[in-house]
């Protein structure tokens, strides 16, 4: 007796496994989610399987939108999401005011930094100056750093 198992088909598993993923990353991260729980519900490790390789792949947390496949690179490429920002965008005008608007701000912040500086030194001379008049007046006062004397003769005994 002969037994016959199911030939896969061409390109196999992986294929099926790749037009699932574009078929989810078309539909966005609502099917992602809808397809873990499914996972979950029908066999634990699937569902395991699933949340292991979104989060992994990035597919959870990017800012992938449905239909533009690739539209993530630079934060899977590990370059970071701001890449976009220094980079030209061919319009000269928004270029010159883009850079204009970012040198701006850098001005803007070293300025403010400069302005704590100056209010955290401010706030240390005032700091000092207190101190310095507080010591001064403690001996014309007569006020005295030893404890006063007890009944008994021995001195700082409380």
């Amino acid at each position: 007796m002969s037994t016959t198992y199911p030939v896969a088909a061409p390109g196999g598993i992986m294929a099926g496994a790749r037009r699932a993923e574009r078929w989810l990353d078309d539909r966005g991260r609502f099917a992602w989610i809808l397809a873990t729980v499914a996972g979950f519900v029908v066999f634990w490790p699937i569902g395991l399987a699933l949340l292991a390789y979104a989060i992994w792949s990035k597919r959870m947390f990017s800012r992938h939108k449905p239909g533009r496949r690739g539209a993530c690179r630079s934060v899977r490429s590990g370059l970071g999401p701001l890449t976009a920002v220094w980079q030209p965008t061919g319009n000269a005008a928004f270029d010159a005011y883009k850079a204009d608007t970012l040198r701006r701000l850098e001005d803007e912040q070293h300025a403010f930094e400069a302005f704590l500086q100056r209010l955290r030194e401010a706030k240390d001379k005032s700091e000092f100056d207190a101190f310095m008049e507080e010591r001064a007046r403690a001996p014309k006062d007569g006020a005295t750093d030893t404890p006063p004397a007890s009944d008994d003769g021995r001195a700082g005994a409380y």
